[in-house]
């Protein structure tokens, strides 16, 4: 299986087992050593706040001091509807930079298929200057 698709399927499954009914969103992140880390937006009333997914698991992934290489987010509206993939905010870009700019992050795009870019792809320049580096 690709890392690609066990990504995907790692945070499927913990949406359909956290979230059987409704709205629900969760993350993957792959760490340097092949270990795969899940974590599920928490339940808020901040709609802003609840769709913050990788948190748990890049916070996980410091604690384990283990660099993380890939990240990809899901969501679905209900239980009717296809999961889709969500590009990292800003927030989050902010947490995966701690790795460098080639962490591969799983992008938002037409056809919901999954594609990786690097990071430093999606961050804007004052960011990367907030970092002391210009991609």
């Amino acid at each position: 299986m690709s890392i690609e698709q066990e990504l995907f399927n790692s945070a499927k499954e913990l949406i359909e087992s956290r979230y059987p009914v409704g709205f629900g969103g969760a993350a993957s992140v792959r760490l340097k050593d092949g270990r795969i880390l899940t974590s599920v937006a928490p339940e808020v009333e901040n709609d802003a706040l609840s769709l913050c997914m990788e948190v748990g698991a890049l916070l996980e992934a410091n604690k384990l001091n283990v660099p993380v290489t890939h990240s990809l987010c899901l969501c679905r509206e209900s239980e009717a509807d296809d999961f889709m993939l969500l590009s990292p905010c800003g927030i989050c870009q902010e947490r995966l930079i701690y790795w460098g700019p080639d962490v591969l992050v799983a992008i938002s795009n037409p056809g919901n298929a999954i594609k990786f870019v690097p990071l430093k792809q999606l961050m804007p320049h004052h960011w990367s200057q907030v970092n002391g580096n210009v991609f």
